[in-house]
């Protein structure tokens, strides 16, 4: 699984996009691939259908011809609004958007409404203010909390709509 993971990110990385996420679904029967551009102008600079459906020829082409893979489906789409985040440069590249961080192994919480009871802090909605040495900034509350990447377990943009 590990080689079929590098050859999509390589793939997908030769087209000009970056591989956000990739699942083998139903015995590797299903395979989901979730794109975004690799050199976006903005936040706002979105896959587009037709990079879908690029992204997908080249993939179909590469695992029935290259590799012989056996597969039923590929599905390919854009990383969406509530994007993982899983990179370094995910958490820069989102600076001031609003994101939802599930942590591994709770953290004391010092925050402003935090009282001497108050128990380990697991989950965290609020905006993203950038990476300081290894650390996700993100403010909840009014209060900065430093995250550590490798205690991240889950993260994901987490939009207002108007």
């Amino acid at each position: 699984m590990q080689n079929l993971h590098s050859v999509v990110e390589k793939t997908v990385t030769q087209l000009g996009y970056e591989l956000v996420d990739f699942e083998a679904a139903n015995r590797g029967k299903l395979l989901r691939v979730f794109i975004d551009k690799l050199t976006p102008k903005d936040n706002k600079d979105s896959v587009t259908i037709d990079d879908c459906v690029l992204v997908s020829n080249q993939l179909g082409n590469v695992l029935t011809v290259e590799l012989d893979i056996d597969y039923d489906r590929l599905e390919v789409s854009s990383a969406g609004l509530d994007r993982v985040l899983r990179k370094e440069r995910d958490f820069v590249r989102f600076t001031g958007e609003r994101a939802q961080i599930k942590l591994r192994v709770g953290i004391p919480d010092d925050g402003p409404k935090a009282t001497p009871t108050t128990l380990p802090r697991k989950t965290f909605l609020g905006q993203l203010q950038g990476v300081d040495e290894g650390k996700v900034l993100i403010e909840c509350d009014g209060w900065v909390y430093r995250l550590s990447l490798d205690n991240i377990d889950k993260a994901r943009l987490s939009p207002v709509f108007d």
